[in-house]
């Protein structure tokens, strides 16, 4: 019997009720911190985006942040919030001053909404403006307000300084994972030359702007020196690699990395093929001028429209309301500097011109075998077995499009207990018929020569560009043993190889599973490791049942849909900038057996059992 609908039924909720139970609507996604969009580096972006924002307008040139396992604190030397509104601006929802262009014309944050929902969502946030030799302080609790004092007199420089913990009620058992914080923090300071961020007490600091963010992110040698110009709300950078096969775009608007594109980066690449064609004075195909391209791209735009809350693709076509359109404002400072750029570095042109060249022969070369594979993928999507797909995907726009993932697992047993126990609407499943080939030193021939690979290649959809990725997490779920580590390797060979950015934009995983199941007639404990099944042989007690898994295929769907769902633990694959990825590659799947035999040897440990 259907309940009684009358006006009792009708519920008005406040600012932070409404946060709290729909976090999404503000946030994005929750997640762990495994992922760099999970909504933990979303809060610590809000409130980085307030201190940016004061950067730009001209006031206080050091953020300070810190964070101390679960707390984080960003200090400041901006203006200050006018006293009076410190409590208003943190807990009341649509009220803040970047409503009023005149004071904030091109920021990120425009809704008022960003310190809210940082407020709403963790379990302790205080907030303290210094302003005027004068200060105030609130202290909240699940964005319920506690307490707050003013200090009559301040010496402390003005400025602002917030400190918050995620609440673990609505983010679980997260961790902030250094890389990801750091990589945010240094597009900060790419973006915003002068400015410098203290994190942890290291110091970030550029001097080039977009020219150092490329430098720091290409691991590949390029085909001539980075292209850098800036004129106005404009600043891009870009260069063509040697070694890349894919076109890889690090995107901003009023410093939000858009990793989605959108109307700006069109416009860029649009312009950017019809400069170039203008200039050589030849009809190239667009895919000859994008291939192996890299490009680093800002623009400021005066109160910016994004497609959702948390700003991945800019929607706006112009400027400023009113103003000159988007496409063509970048088409206009493009084509004017980059024609006068190439006519007075001859050498650059002519480096240019040849690596177009050679791409144009390259694919002139594949066209055939490309046909061919397309056809093999059209066959085999008609009934494919190796892809289980899902209903919604992360290039569809939907609000679950970021749970959207793909499972890669090895062998049929595995997937099939993947596949019952997944949820069929954000995540999919395709399937390895044994160890895939090592693509190491080969070229991009063989991803459409080997049926495998073309068909993983076609079901993520990455063939031409990034932007039309299928799913947000593509996990790679292997078996815990000696066979699965090796085709572990293998994946990370061929996406390293052939789609770095895949990597680099934080979209690849390793599916951890547990190793053991420790149970009594009342308790069941999933253990990942030794000392974690130890730690529930401990609790249990007496003499519980202990089960080694062997492999993924050895779990039951009923038991797998714990390990594939909220509780699901992932490992990101992450690029430290401190290693070339072709020395890591050359080294552990090159022609070097001997190197490799002797760093095991070095390197061997002997995991004792500790029952």
């Amino acid at each position: 019997m259907a309940e009684k609908y009358s006006e009792d039924s009708i519920r008005t909720l406040d600012w932070k009720e409404h946060i709290r139970m729909r976090p999404g609507m503000y946030i994005g996604k929750l997640g762990d911190g495994a992922s760099q969009d999970d909504g933990i580096y979303v809060l610590i972006k809000e409130v980085i985006d307030n201190a940016i924002d004061e950067f730009i307008m001209g006031f206080g040139k050091t953020i300070e942040v810190s964070i101390d396992e679960t707390q984080v604190r960003v200090r400041d030397y901006g203006r200050g919030i006018p006293l009076g509104k410190v409590v208003e601006c943190v807990s009341r929802i649509n009220t803040g001053a970047k409503y009023d262009s005149k004071v904030f014309k091109k920021t990120v944050g425009l809704n008022g909404v960003g310190t809210k929902a940082v407020n709403a969502l963790s379990n302790s946030f205080r907030i303290e403006s210094i302003r005027e030799g004068k200060a105030k302080a609130a202290e909240f609790e699940f964005g319920k307000l506690l307490k707050e004092f003013e200090v009559a007199e301040s010496r402390e420089r003005t400025g602002t300084v917030v400190t918050f913990t995620p609440d673990h009620t609505i983010f679980g058992k997260f961790r902030f994972i250094e890389e990801y914080i750091e990589q945010l923090l240094w597009n900060y300071v790419f973006l915003n030359r002068g400015l410098t961020i203290v994190f942890n007490g290291r110091r970030l600091y550029s001097k080039n702007g977009l020219l150092d963010l490329l430098s720091r992110y290409i691991d590949t040698p390029v085909c001539y020196p980075i292209i850098h110009i800036q004129e106005d709300e404009l600043e891009f950078a870009f260069t063509h690699s040697t070694s890349q096969y894919s076109e890889e775009y690090y995107s901003f608007v009023n410093g939000q990395h858009t990793t989605q594109g959108g109307t700006h980066q069109a416009a860029f690449r649009e312009a950017l093929n019809r400069t170039i064609r203008e200039f050589y004075k030849k009809d190239f195909d667009a895919n000859d001028i994008k291939t192996s391209l890299m490009v680093a791209l800002s623009v400021k735009v005066q109160e910016p429209v994004f497609e959702s809350q948390t700003k991945t693709k800019l929607g706006s076509q112009h400027i400023e309301p009113g103003g000159a359109s988007i496409r063509n404002y970048i088409s206009d400072i493009l084509k004017r500097r980059l024609d006068n750029y190439l006519h007075m570095h001859p050498d650059v042109a002519e480096a240019l011109l040849k690596k177009i060249l050679q791409s144009e022969k390259d694919r002139k070369d594949m066209a055939n075998i490309k046909k061919l594979a397309r056809e093999r993928v059209k066959k085999a999507s008609l009934h494919n077995k190796k892809l289980r797909d899902c209903r919604i995907h992360y290039n569809d726009n939907k609000p679950q499009r970021l749970d959207t993932t793909l499972f890669i697992t090895e062998g049929d047993s595995a997937s099939g207990s993947i596949t019952k126990a997944r949820d069929v609407n954000t995540q999919a499943v395709f399937s390895l018929k044994g160890k895939p080939l090592n693509s190491y030193g080969l070229t991009k021939k063989i991803v459409y020569e080997n049926e495998e690979f073309n068909l993983l290649q076609a079901a993520l959809n990455i063939e031409e560009s990034l932007e039309n990725l299928r799913y947000n997490n593509v996990v790679i779920a292997t078996d815990a043993d000696v066979d699965g580590m090796h085709i572990r390797l293998l994946l990370l060979t061929f996406f390293l190889q052939f789609f770095p950015d895949l990597v680099k934009n934080g979209h690849l995983y390793i599916l951890q599973t547990p190793l053991f199941r420790v149970r009594d007639k009342k308790t069941t404990k999933y253990c990942y490791s030794e000392k974690e099944k130890v730690q529930a042989i401990k609790e249990l007690k007496g003499s519980p049942e202990i089960t080694r898994f062997k492999g993924l295929g050895e779990i039951s769907p009923d038991e797998f849909s714990h390990f594939i769902g909220k509780n699901i633990r992932l490992d990101p694959v992450i690029l430290r900038k401190d290693l070339s990825l072709n020395e890591i590659l050359r080294f552990y799947m090159g022609k070097n057996t001997p190197e490799r035999q002797q760093f095991i040897i070095e390197n061997l440990r002997l995991e004792m059992d500790m029952i």
